[in-house]
């Protein structure tokens, strides 16, 4: 299943260019890393909160695509929690109910440093299958 979707990811050319990795797939539940890079930043030095928001709007989409099949996201709720600093974001989402045509599914954005992981970001979407 992680194959399968690391071709996804590569064709999704917003998730080229930022450079973010598929690095864990299965049914219910998915991970994307990215590592921190100047590019990426905004002018405080963190990560803009578009690419922390890009990593919970995809990683959402993947656990719902594990039990739905093709989907897109329909909606999701982001809370910024601190600044992401560190060296790698890790976006982490499960499944946390899913029917024939919907999932609810939860994300927690970690910043990875010296000093451990960071939680930076929670959000949750609904996530829909395509017909």
């Amino acid at each position: 299943m992680l194959d399968f979707g690391k071709n996804i990811l590569k064709s999704q050319p917003f998730s080229l260019l930022i450079k973010a990795e598929l690095t864990a797939f299965k049914t219910g539940s998915a991970e994307i890393s990215l590592a921190i890079r100047d590019e990426l930043k905004q002018q405080h030095g963190f990560v803009h909160g578009g690419v922390v928001s890009y990593l919970a709007d995809n990683c959402l989409t993947y656990a719902g695509g594990s039990v739905l099949g093709d989907c897109v996201t329909l909606e999701y709720k982001i809370n910024y929690l601190r600044p992401a600093i560190g060296h790698t974001l890790i976006a982490r989402a499960t499944v946390l109910s899913s029917g024939k045509r919907q999932a609810v599914c939860e994300c927690k954005v970690f910043a990875l440093s010296e000093d451990g992981e960071s939680l930076v970001a929670a959000a949750q979407g609904t996530i829909s299958k395509l017909t």
